[in-house]
């Protein structure tokens, strides 16, 4: 794939992990291009033909909708609506949430639906071809008239304003203008709209937070396992027969993929163990695979998320219908947002009760897996970090759909809050990865201990890996150096 057809087929999570990792470029498809161009036509000549009301293309937006707007100002009325709808505040939209944002309301446009030009359309390509990444802020959605502020600022730069990151450099839209020998566009009616109008704010974070989950939930496995050995755990609750006869999907995964980590070690098959573990090792595929259920499952909302018509209104040409709906309301999104959450701070959760097993000094263990404890103090607060971390998840879970503020002055008294959900999922994410980087850290300090036992070839080919980043723990050192080293090696190192 040299470059990505929008519109000629549907978008999966896997496709735009794909088209990510591999900088792939973008274009329209012909039938994209065909379809826009209708329904642009379409929308001109209803116009041309009858100055009846139309909500958003000819009236004001919201609770200003009984307001009729004169078809010489239908311009300057969607270049008025990017400019007061960018009240955005807060942190900085990460970039690579920024390009997936391009993507998908390039996507949301494409199926002519949206009486967007074509020339806007093509511009939003060039910004994703041309790694153009919009200023935009986390702060300013409600997920419900659709992610309005942050498609504001998503959008502005077609007009010539806002701010925007080029090459590494934040610059003024003008700037990069001048810069490319672009000009700004005069939108016309419907379109900024149509642009703010959609859910791919809360949807593209929903995106990367999948994409991140998938890798962390085969690192918690990859992690536990390690632990299961190192903390001198039975192979029996990973055994096939408990699961064939409780078979849900993620619970038989998991236990499939401790049972290949673990295969082949001299630890797990020594004599001499105790007759059960503690739940944090023993129940790992049951945990563990409930999140991967879940994830499964919010995956499966996402994608027909991002291959949807979010905006309003919605045009049909060849019904000869714009109809005013509620499409860009975040609801599907907040609520599974939510659950990702909960899915994965679950996995966090389980990782800091193995990370405390595992320090406490038991099964033939020192306490704190350090050689002279007293005198060193090992890896005691790197479990207080943990559970500092998993406390936060927990705090993070509470609900963000759970909530509702009535907005313009009633017209909207219902709204998802959808996009809070959506940025602390992604805080969710990275603690995760923090909360399972100290687990690895753990758990391979405590196989080292146990030497010269050895565990699989699988396990040992990875710690071999992993001790060239983060080294035996002999004497007591800063272990927040060690901390990052293990988040970077999550991060970059490809689990087989």
């Amino acid at each position: 794939m040299n470059v990505y057809e929008v519109g000629a087929e549907k978008l999966s999570l896997a496709k735009i992990d794909f088209i990510l990792k591999n900088q792939i470029k973008i274009k329209l498809s012909k039938e994209a291009i065909e379809k826009v161009e209708k329904c642009r036509l379409y929308l001109d000549r209803k116009l041309a033909k009858s100055e009846d009301p139309i909500y958003g293309i000819n009236t004001g937006f919201g609770y200003l909708q009984h307001i009729k707007v004169d078809s010489s100002k239908l311009t300057q009325l969607q270049h008025n609506l990017l400019l007061s709808h960018a009240c955005g505040t807060g942190a900085e939209v990460p970039k690579q949430i920024v390009k997936i944002m391009l993507l998908l309301k390039i996507q949301s446009l494409s199926y002519g639906h949206s009486a967007v030009a074509l020339t806007t359309i093509q511009r939003l390509v060039d910004f994703y071809n041309y790694n153009v990444s919009p200023v935009i802020y986390t702060q300013g959605s409600l997920g419900a008239s659709g992610d309005l502020a942050p498609l504001a600022h998503l959008t502005l730069p077609l007009i010539g304003e806002g701010e925007v990151w080029y090459k590494d450099e934040r610059m003024s839209t003008t700037k990069l203008y001048e810069l490319l020998n672009w000009k700004p566009l005069s939108l016309q009616s419907k379109e900024g709209l149509a642009l703010i109008n959609g859910t791919q704010f809360m949807s593209a974070y929903g995106v990367y937070c999948l994409l991140q989950a998938y890798k962390l939930s085969a690192w918690a496995d990859t992690s536990a396992a390690i632990a299961i050995d190192a903390f001198d755990c039975r192979i029996d609750p990973f055994l096939s027969l408990s699961h064939e006869i409780r078979p849900h999907k993620g619970q038989l995964e998991t236990a499939k993929n401790i049972s290949e980590w673990l295969k082949g070690s001299e630890l797990i098959n020594k004599p001499g163990k105790q007759t059960q573990d503690p739940y944090s090792f023993r129940c790992v595929p049951q945990v563990h695979g409930a999140s991967k259920d879940s994830i499964a499952y919010i995956q499966s909302v996402f994608e027909t998320e991002i291959n949807s018509v979010t905006d309003n209104p919605n045009v049909f040409p060849d019904e000869d219908l714009v109809i005013s709906a509620g499409n860009f309301h975040g609801q599907p999104l907040a609520l599974t947002l939510d659950f990702l959450c909960l899915a994965l701070a679950e996995l966090g959760s389980i990782s800091e009760r193995r990370t405390y097993q595992l320090i406490s000094g038991s099964r033939g263990l020192p306490p704190f897996l350090v050689k002279e404890a007293g005198l060193n103090s090992g890896l005691m607060i790197t479990q207080y970090t943990a559970a500092s971390i998993v406390s936060e998840n927990k705090q993070l879970c509470t609900p963000a759909s759970a909530d509702s503020i009535v907005s313009s002055n009633g017209q909207e008294d219902h709204v998802s809050m959808g996009a809070n959900a959506a940025t602390k999922c992604l805080r969710v994410v990275e603690n995760l990865e923090r909360i399972l980087a100290i687990e690895l850290i753990t758990a391979a300090q405590a196989l080292d201990l146990r030497r010269p036992e050895r565990s699989s070839e699988k396990i040992e080919g990875l710690m071999q890996e992993f001790r060239k980043k983060v080294p035996f723990n002999e004497i007591d050192r800063i272990l927040s150096v060690d901390i990052k080293s293990a988040v970077d090696f999550i991060g970059t190192y490809g689990l087989n």
